[in-house]
């Protein structure tokens, strides 16, 4: 299949590197002619472990090519993907549609045979039909429909999700829509990776919208047992264990912390709310999430000052970890942004370390000192603080921090250490879930019958 994707930012790329990986013949438009160059040099604009290695080798094979000339991107194109940005809109958090709606107008422009537009862009229900609408006033003989086709990928580990996906949602309103879109994923059948489930068009795009709603939902669920386990003296992994067994919850998404950021859950969450209100139908539960995880946030901030005794001012605090999860130099909406500000406001001096998010940090957090490393920035600290469970973060010689740390206190965010290892390399840790004193039976066991 010939395939276009207009959008080379998160979605767009790792899709279209993914499609031509099928076997598709793939070109990637964007208006940033920067990009582009970039593209061309196996510079990538976003960091996705092993996206690199992908986009060079369907270059070099001939399937994978990138312009800034949409009229050619689309000349021969059986499926056109529309995969640019829908933010929220300053103003009324609603899903800003106008990039979407621009590269309609455009396609429609520029196809001269039959071909399917599909929108891989995350939109709010009923933007297919409106889509369908630019097609009927600009290019009604043209043979064009219009297909819903969400994207469920994880930052970090996108490749992974897109060649073997829980699901592929497809919303069509014809059959020979359908037909190409089976096309376009035979392949996953091929390796039974994946079903492919066919629905209407609004059904799709609010199914994009519930599930990231439900994602965020359990995550705030888990964080605000949290706050009851400290309370109470319960220890919230084993309650997340002992809950997630049941395959009705299932244990995914049940990792305490310091709140959800990114890219969707904040943006889709707002614009499902939007949605939901326009409708006369408010979905009071997702309202509580969005409330409690931006208060979370900052409550972290506050965590962290309680643990050093209330009053932070002049004192230097190490962070590990910036950006809103690992294996991604994305910094939208990170709980690190709301805690570096609670640390600021309070007088700290903050020195911090990402792996790859420091670019996208720094004019965000302007105030901040970036090392080079865990250990260069714990130096003479009076406090290390982990708040995103990179991998070479889950390894640290603690007895080294020790040493180095000016206050041994370990304030862990992402619950990485057990509190008696951390007691043991000489540390003071807390942690988020636990009570202050952890209880030192075997954690995680299970219980055996009797003999």
């Amino acid at each position: 299949m010939r395939i276009a994707m207009i959008g080379t930012g998160y979605v767009g790329l790792v899709s279209g590197a993914c499609f031509s990986d099928f076997g598709h013949s793939v070109v990637c438009v964007d208006k940033d002619a920067g990009k582009i160059d970039r593209l061309h040099q196996n510079i990538m604009p976003i960091y996705e472990p092993g996206l690199d290695t992908l986009v060079a080798s369907n270059v070099k094979a001939g399937r994978l090519s990138f312009t800034t000339d949409l009229a050619e991107g689309v000349k021969d194109a059986d499926a056109v993907f529309i995969a640019v940005g829908t933010p929220s809109r300053r103003g009324d958090g609603h899903a800003d549609l106008s990039y979407v709606y621009a590269a309609a107008e455009e396609i429609a422009a520029a196809l001269t045979k039959p071909a399917v537009i599909v929108t891989k862009s995350t939109v709010p229900v009923g933007t297919g039909d409106e889509v369908e609408r630019i097609i009927a006033r600009i290019a009604p003989d043209k043979g064009i429909t219009v297909v819903s086709n969400p994207e469920f990928l994880r930052e970090g580990a996108a490749i992974e999700d897109f060649k073997r996906p829980d699901r592929v949602v497809v919303g069509v309103e014809d059959e020979a829509s359908a037909e190409v879109m089976r096309e376009i994923y035979r392949p996953l059948s091929l390796n039974q990776a994946a079903p492919v489930l066919f629905v209407g068009r609004r059904t799709s795009e609010l199914i994009k919208y519930a599930a990231n709603a439900f994602l965020a939902v359990k995550i705030t669920f888990i964080n605000e047992i949290a706050d009851l386990c400290e309370q109470v003296g319960a220890d919230v992994q084993q309650v997340a264990r002992g809950i997630g067994m049941d395959n009705r919850i299932g244990p995914k998404f049940l990792h305490a912390g310091p709140g959800y950021g990114g890219s969707c859950f904040p943006k889709d969450t707002l614009a499902l709310m939007k949605t939901a209100a326009d409708n006369d139908t408010p979905v009071r539960i997702v309202e509580a999430t969005v409330q409690v995880n931006d208060a979370r946030k900052r409550a972290m901030g506050r965590k962290v000052i309680k643990a050093m005794g209330g009053d932070v001012r002049d004192k230097k605090i190490a962070l590990l970890g910036l950006t809103f999860k690992p294996n991604t130099d994305d910094m939208r909406d990170a709980p690190s942004i709301s805690i570096v500000q609670a640390l600021e406001d309070a007088g700290a001096k903050v020195h911090a370390y990402d792996p790859e998010g420091e670019e996208q940090a720094r004019p965000l957090l302007p105030n901040v000192t970036f090392c080079t490393g865990p250990y260069e920035a714990a130096e003479g600290a009076d406090a290390l603080v982990i708040v995103t469970e990179w991998d070479e973060f889950r390894a640290l010689d603690l007895k080294r921090m020790k040493t180095i740390l000016n206050q041994p206190l370990l304030v862990d965010l992402r619950n990485i250490y057990p509190p008696q290892l951390a007691r043991d390399a000489g540390l003071e840790i807390v942690s988020v879930g636990k009570p202050a004193q952890a209880m030192t039976q075997p954690q995680g066991e299970l219980a055996g019958s009797a003999a």
